[in-house]
């Protein structure tokens, strides 16, 4: 380990004090208290009260040089490349897209409503939000292990929520959600394509998003926008979102698309989403507009069109911008608008722990009671990511490496025998809606019969 902290000029966390504000100390509990209430699970009002602060501050990354490792890597697909640990944030993937739930209660909005528009603006906005966490996470998550698994159910946001790595190579996650008062269910597979392009990191999402609103029986499906990471080499880290995103109601033909803006020379279009909902005769509904970091609003496509007719004229733009861009603009709010969603505040120490949101800050936790339940498959039982979360990169690594031999070991083991691997609570199936491969929940997980769930940790 020493060997390795030398190659990178990077210290363990007891002695790294770019690390150690006393702004960050102030928040973090003490470690008696801690222990009590993790003991205890804290509630507020009959319902479980979640943390609000990670027990260590992130790690710098200012004396580590990520050109060492991505040089020969331009034009490629990143996904066997290893990086340093020191590049990851705490969570596993499966964490990571557990926060398209952040903003449920725009679902249990949705199913209110009776007119088929409203609904469908709705749904937008959720897709938006879906992913507005990524807004400065710059941090790369953790791969997932073949069969690995995660939970999450808050029943202050009204859901419960379980994901499984289905697939290492290519790497595919699985998630099933719902909500449990039954009126919606979520789910997905997601694998992501990373290429590294020279100055960034972009991640092409592929899978199919499936939204069902169960009271209406809408279904909705969809696919995520394009996420580039710039800057990757020197200078600030930044992060855009752009390409078209399509969201089908299959039940009533209206489809609701989004351009996610690239961001342009001077930064005009920085974060910018503008799109329209159409009936199934293409006739346009209401426009969308807004920022994926910001808010988002709808009105009428006359009320726009004239709006975007009295707009000044500007700068002819490219479709790239290697710095991040001086001009960030805000939303200007068209007469008439209707606000569909507006991102939550984050915590006030969010750049020390990895600008996670309040939401991402609590999903790791876990006290005495939950870790009796869980299954044995569960990140939150992963040991470098809890090292991580702890302030031990040391540990981390270690463990990370560790765990990373024993499932090539696994693998090899069942090479020998010709055994296939067995997924546990989903299979691979045809999407009913799409008629694409997808792959689906079997159900059966809460009832917590963890009994053959594979020892990978």
């Amino acid at each position: 380990m020493a060997e390795w902290q030398q190659v990178f000029g990077l210290k363990s966390q007891s002695t790294d004090s770019d690390n150690s504000s006393g702004e960050f100390a102030e928040m973090t509990l003490p470690d008696q208290n801690r222990a009590a209430e993790v003991e205890r699970g804290p509630q507020e009002n009959g319902v479980k009260k979640h943390r609000t602060t990670l027990p260590a501050p992130m790690f710098s990354r200012n004396n580590f040089s990520v050109w060492s490792i991505l040089k020969k890597c331009i034009g490629l697909e990143l996904s066997k490349i290893t990086m340093p640990i020191v590049f990851n944030e705490p969570l596993s993937f499966l964490q990571r897209i557990t926060e398209y739930m952040e903003h449920t209660y725009l679902l249990n909005k949705a199913c209110s409503y009776t007119d088929p528009l409203l609904r469908m603006q709705t749904v937008a906005a959720f897709a938006v939000s879906a992913v507005a966490s990524q807004w400065e996470r710059t941090g790369k998550p953790f791969n997932p292990l073949l069969g690995e698994t995660y939970e999450l159910i808050r029943e202050d946001l009204g859901f419960r929520f379980i994901s499984e790595q289905v697939s290492h190579h290519p790497p595919i996650s699985a998630f099933h959600a719902e909500g449990l008062n039954k009126d919606f269910i979520f789910q997905g597979s997601i694998y992501p394509k990373l290429k590294f392009w020279g100055k960034s990191v972009e991640a092409e999402p592929r899978g199919t998003i499936t939204l069902e609103l169960l009271k209406h029986k809408d279904v909705y499906t969809w696919t995520n926008p394009t996420c580039c990471v710039h800057n990757v080499i020197i200078g600030k880290l930044w992060i855009e979102q752009y390409g078209t995103v399509e969201i089908i109601n299959h039940s009533t033909g209206e489809k609701c698309v989004l351009n996610f803006k690239p961001c342009g020379l001077f930064g005009k279009e920085l974060h910018r989403v503008e799109g329209y909902i159409q009936d199934k005769n293409k006739k346009k509904l209401c426009m969308i507009y807004g920022k994926w970091t910001e808010c988002l609003w709808s009105v009428d496509p006359a009320t726009y069109e004239a709006y975007k007719k009295n707009e000044e004229s500007v700068t002819p733009e490219t479709d790239e911008a290697d710095d991040m861009p001086d001009v960030q603009e805000t939303v200007q709010v068209i007469a008439g608008s209707k606000l569909l969603w507006r991102i939550s505040s984050r915590p006030s120490n969010s750049s020390q722990m990895y600008n996670f949101t309040n939401f991402a800050v609590a999903l790791n936790e876990l006290d005495k009671d939950m870790a009796s339940i869980l299954a044995p498959t569960d990140c939150r039982l992963r040991p470098d990511i809890r090292s991580m979360e702890n302030g031990d990169l040391d540990v981390a690594s270690n463990e990370k490496e560790r765990l990373e031999e024993k499932q090539r070991a696994s693998r090899r083991e069942r090479a020998k025998t010709s055994e296939e691997w067995r997924t546990r609570w989903f299979t691979q199936g045809t999407n009913p809606h799409t008629k694409t491969s997808d792959w689906l929940y079997t159900g059966g997980y809460f009832d917590r019969s963890f009994t053959d769930c594979p020892d990978i940790y």
